[in-house]
């Protein structure tokens, strides 16, 4: 197969957004027809490339910065991922965006998405990845937009974020280039010295923060409200975490030699281990369906920094399967949530109740990615989970302590949202809803299977999909039943702590949505809470008010020196020039005076220098 059919998977997408955004206003179907067209096309060259290695290369920008794709099994793998979560949002879109406002640019910039990550993924030189990088932060300013003008800051909020970590991606980058020569990927291997830990440390801030982790996060439970639905299921429930995560395992695998118990793996563990705990914590205590999985959004992808830190091939391994598992069922979650808002006209967990009833396969859709994200088993979260929690207990107790708390208030959280949604008495605004369109459902039925199939026959994506990308670092394949059945015990055993505490907190307030009450307002917790309701935890606020601070004190500086320059130095010489005015009387002694009080000075002074 020819290098040139690697500009299919971003040429397709791009093309198809260029007539999308080219066509008029007034023109129906045309916008929907060509996304899914697009979609499917990319989705069928993505299957055809599977499994081969192809390079395409030229020169393109001189000084080392070749056009280069290269395609292996991990970047086919993602670019396979990414081609089926495009083709399911584009056929779930069809129905939901009916109506709305802005579909051409939605769409258009949606296929661009598609265009941008894929070309970033197979790109195998940095400057060349760092060129579609940059078009897919363009993108999500751009997708975050179309949710109209109250999605105005949130677009600002989410481009400032990205941006900053992007700017030490791109200085990562450059020392990379520095120390090893070179700006081709698979010819990169430099150890974590000073600089080479430099780097890795910079690149690994554009990394996690294209995935979603802390502290570069808070835009997206903004986004769950502001942007449009398909949005979170498109890019930070699948798109993003797949780039951002596979960058993270190529600079720990491939670019840079991180080894088990370094600095930066301690680092990568810690900031995975806190990114899941308090995520998960804001996640428990939230009223909103969408701001809930949002805030999910952002807890998972610890479990993959974490897993991924450790740099244990069990760890690797576990990291990369949560990443896929991540993506089905989150998109999942958010799909349901969609047919939610569709049928009810709302996503606030007060209105709602007695759903199962009216919207039978969204709810059994919703349990299926509810479990998985839970841990249940056999679905597949729970075998991901299980890879990360036994790295995380090889490489420190208090990671797995940590990994094993975010497990209970997950499983805590989904408990009270699946209650307050679907069970119970229905409410006013669910009284005549009735199930989502087959074009919404299929999507959601499609990822539900896959999570049973991905855990109930693991082989298939461990053998498949993962293993392959550590190569001769994987000693046994991993697939199966767990290896570790303590572990597995203490899950199950945190998974009925989290009924009995549901069951807990519903008797104690009589109301699913108070079953986690205990937990929000128990003392010390309540007051951190609070700070974080009032964003006063929020980074990006934390920095906004920095740089109002800083800016309030330049602008007194500056009036400072205005002050004087233009006012105190004016006034002095005013005074001055009055002084000598009203000195100049016009009488001739008091000049004569002057000339010989002069001439005595003049005198002095000669008389001092000549001593």
């Amino acid at each position: 197969m020819s290098g040139w059919t690697l500009l299919l998977p971003v040429g397709i997408p791009a093309l198809a957004a260029v007539i999308i955004l080219l066509t008029p206003k007034r023109a129906r179907f045309i916008k929907e027809a060509l996304t899914l067209l697009a979609t499917a096309a990319g989705l069928v060259v993505a299957i055809a490339l599977f499994g081969r290695e192809i390079v395409l290369k030229f020169s393109w920008a001189g000084f080392g910065m070749d056009f280069d794709f290269r395609l292996y099994h991990f970047s086919a793998f993602i670019v396979l991922a990414v081609a089926a979560f495009s083709f399911l949002i584009a056929l779930y879109s069809t129905v939901f965006m009916k109506g709305k406002e802005s579909l051409r640019q939605f769409y258009g910039f949606m296929l661009l998405t598609t265009a941008f990550v894929s070309g970033a993924v197979l790109s195998n030189n940095l400057v060349l990845m760092l060129f579609f990088w940059e078009g897919l932060l363009a993108m999500l300013f751009a997708m975050i937009m179309t949710g109209g003008a109250k999605a105005s800051p949130t677009a600002v909020k989410a481009l400032v974020l990205n941006g900053t970590a992007d700017l030490c991606l791109m200085l990562g980058i450059g020392i990379t280039a520095w120390q090893s020569g070179t700006l081709t990927m698979d010819k990169i291997n430099l150890p974590l010295n000073f600089w080479g830990g430099a780097a890795f440390a910079l690149m690994m801030v554009g990394a996690i923060a294209k995935a979603g982790s802390m502290p570069f996060h808070s835009w997206i439970p903004d986004a769950a409200v502001d942007a449009p639905l398909p949005f979170m299921a498109f890019l930070p429930a699948a798109l993003e975490k797949l780039l951002g995560i596979y960058l993270l395992a190529r600079l720990s695998l491939d670019l840079f030699q991180l080894m088990p118990g370094s600095a930066m793996s301690v680092v990568m563990m810690i900031i995975g281990a806190a990114t899941l705990l308090f995520a998960v914590m804001m996640a428990l205590v939230q009223k909103d369906y969408k701001k809930l999985l949002s805030y999910h959004a952002i807890s998972q992808v610890g479990y993959m920094i974490l897993g991924i830190g450790t740099a244990l091939p069990i760890g690797i391994v576990g990291g990369l399967f949560h990443m896929i598992n991540h993506a089905m069922y989150k998109s999942c979650l958010f799909l349901t949530a969609g047919a939610v808002e569709k049928q009810t006209g709302t996503t606030d967990l007060h209105k709602l109740g007695g759903l199962g009833r009216k919207m039978p396969i969204t709810f059994a859709c919703f349990l299926v990615a509810a479990a998985a994200i839970s841990g249940v088993p056999p679905f597949n979260g729970f075998f991901s989970k299980e890879l990360v929690f036994d790295a995380a207990l090889e490489s420190g107790v208090v990671f797995y302590i940590a990994a094993a708390l975010g497990a209970f208030l997950t499983a805590a959280s989904f408990l009270k949202l699946g209650h307050a949604a679907f069970f119970g008495k229905s409410t006013e605004v669910t009284r005549k809803a009735k199930e989502a369109p087959w074009l919404m459902l299929l999507p959601m039925i499609a990822i539900a299977l896959g999570c049973v199939v991905f855990g109930v026959y693991n082989p298939l994506p461990l053998k498949g999909l993962i293993e392959p990308i550590l190569g001769a670092r994987l000693e046994h394949t991993l697939s199966g039943l767990p290896h570790n059945w303590l572990l597995v015990s203490i899950s199950v055993i945190v998974l009925l702590l989290a009924v009995a505490n549901h069951l807990y907190g519903v008797k104690k307030t009589g109301k699913a949505l108070g079953s986690v009450d205990h937990i929000h307002y128990a003392p010390g917790l309540k007051t951190v809470y609070g700070w974080a309701e009032a964003r006063l935890l929020d980074p990006y606020e934390i920095g906004m008010k920095a740089v109002n601070a800083l800016s309030l004190i330049f602008l007194r500086v500056d009036r400072a020196i205005d002050w004087v320059v233009s006012g105190l130095t004016v006034s002095i010489a005013e005074l001055v020039s009055l002084g000598i005015r009203r000195a100049h009387t016009g009488q001739h002694w008091l000049y004569v005076l002057w000339v010989m009080a002069g001439a005595a000075a003049v005198a002095l002074i000669f008389a001092g220098v000549g001593r």
